[in-house]
């Protein structure tokens, strides 16, 4: 690792990943390697959770090529000199930011979308200029072994290699110095990355989860809520962070939704053979989510076959935030429905509960949807709608608080890896006498007066 990272470190101060021309044709190189290799990318995400290539392009593939595609488009506009007005006290002078790469950096991928939650920051960090090491998830083995192979095959590993592995490699890796770390994943594991990264001084990136809610009201529309929220929280057989965590309905429209919602499940038909559900990761979250489906609380679904890792999409009625389920992120096909009476007491209670990567609000009130959304703070999030934010380049994903440090996509993901440099520039043909030695009142006076003026 050591050699990998002095290797990196050595092409990174070559000044070449700095060229606008070098960035533009390592991210044809990495849009080539995904087009020239779906078939294969299909079949090893496939074969780790039975995710097919219809939803392997709409929930990976297209999401980088959409993100290639912009940061080509934007790089030279991105990597402008940007000028800002300068005070009076810096007369006659310019100021300007100068945009550049922060190095060396590690970029550590999430299992649940293996290729868009590793490549998505690689796009960032490409086109800000770095060089960069891709520590894959090692649950999903196919996926991990075939993107440490294309990217063997298609690129220098002084400027991007992949490193895999389980803890033990990397623990290795977070022992050395990076100039940035981006980390997908888990809040327990989001704080050992910090920790590490806190001994080098190393700026981070940290996407984690967090128990996203779904408010619904009354004036809410009960069927398209249920056709969009359906969709969204069995993406992925709920293995996804911006998934709806839990759903907070008012009572008077409780059976209204819970009726929709099972609707909606059976018509969509959730099942391997149809391509449009996926297994469970593995065994230990099998076991982790079985313990959540408490029987008497299942309204709907609850079939479980281990064999397979299947879980049937799940519905819990008559919640409480003191059930097991409400005890940590889901990550998987169980969705808890809580009634409430009083909006204003539901907002205060999910005010305790550690800022959430996601809320959703679906709506027809104006009023409720601006209380909801001032008095909640989260990463991101819709209204009327649950997961499609994350399709806009244009608004920054991350979380806050315990949900996440920073943010990316577009722009945001460029700025991530940059550093911008502040400079003051001035002309030799004029200068002010008032800062220098000998000091006086007269130039005190003179001085406060410039100050006011600023």
């Amino acid at each position: 690792m050591q050699t990998i990272i002095s290797l990196q470190r050595a092409f990174y101060n070559s000044q070449a990943t700095k060229k606008i021309a070098f960035r533009r044709e390592q991210l044809e190189t990495l849009e080539r390697m995904l087009t020239e290799n779906e078939a294969a990318l299909d079949d090893a995400i496939y074969k780790d959770f039975k995710k097919s290539a219809f939803e392997n392009y709409v929930s990976e593939l297209a999401l980088l090529y959409h993100d290639i595609k912009q940061a080509k488009r934007n790089l030279k506009r991105w990597t402008r000199k940007k000028k800002v007005s300068t005070n009076l006290m810096n007369f006659p002078a310019s100021s300007y930011m100068l945009s550049e790469p922060l190095g060396v950096c590690l970029v550590m991928g999430a299992w649940n979308y293996p290729y868009q939650l590793s490549f998505a920051p690689i796009v960032a960090a490409i086109a800000a200029g770095n060089t960069i090491v891709l520590k894959p998830s090692e649950l999903p083995a196919n996926t991990s072994s075939l993107m440490a192979k294309l990217v063997a095959d298609y690129f220098r590993p002084e400027f991007f290699t992949v490193i895999e592995g389980g803890i033990p490699e990397t623990t290795a890796l977070l022992k050395q110095k990076f100039d940035k770390i981006f980390f997908t994943g888990s809040t327990k594991v989001g704080k050992i990355v910090y920790k590490a990264a806190a001994e080098n001084l190393t700026p981070v990136t940290l996407e984690m989860g967090g128990k996203s809610p779904t408010f619904v009201t009354e004036e809410a529309n009960i069927k398209m809520t249920a056709k969009r929220m359906v969709w969204a929280k069995f993406l992925n057989a709920g293995q996804t962070c911006i998934a709806p965590d839990y759903v907070l309905v008012h009572a008077s429209i409780q059976e209204k939704l819970l009726e929709a919602l099972k609707a909606e499940i059976i018509e969509a038909h959730y099942a391997f053979e149809n391509n449009n559900y996926l297994q469970i990761i593995n065994e230990d979250h099998m076991e982790r989510l079985q313990k959540m489906m408490v029987p008497k609380k299942i309204y709907f679904g609850g079939e479980i076959h281990k064999e397979t890792r299947y879980i049937q999409p799940t519905i819990l009625k008559d919640v409480t935030f003191n059930d097991v389920v409400m005890e940590e992120e889901i990550f998987g096909p169980i969705l808890p429905v809580i009634p409430y009476v009083s909006l204003e007491e539901a907002i205060e209670k999910v005010n305790t509960l550690p800022k959430p990567l996601a809320c959703y609000v679906f709506t027809e009130n104006k009023k409720q949807k601006s209380q909801i959304l001032k008095s909640i703070s989260f990463g991101g999030g819709a209204v009327n709608d649950a997961v499609m934010h994350i399709t806009n380049p244009n608004l920054p994903f991350g979380g806050v608080g315990d949900s996440g440090i920073g943010s990316y996509h577009g722009k945001a993901g460029f700025d991530a890896f940059t550093h911008y440099k502040s400079v003051l520039e001035k002309p030799t043909w004029l200068e002010f006498p008032l800062k220098y030695y000998p000091y006086s009142a007269s130039k005190l006076k003179w001085l406060k007066r410039l100050m006011k003026l600023q």
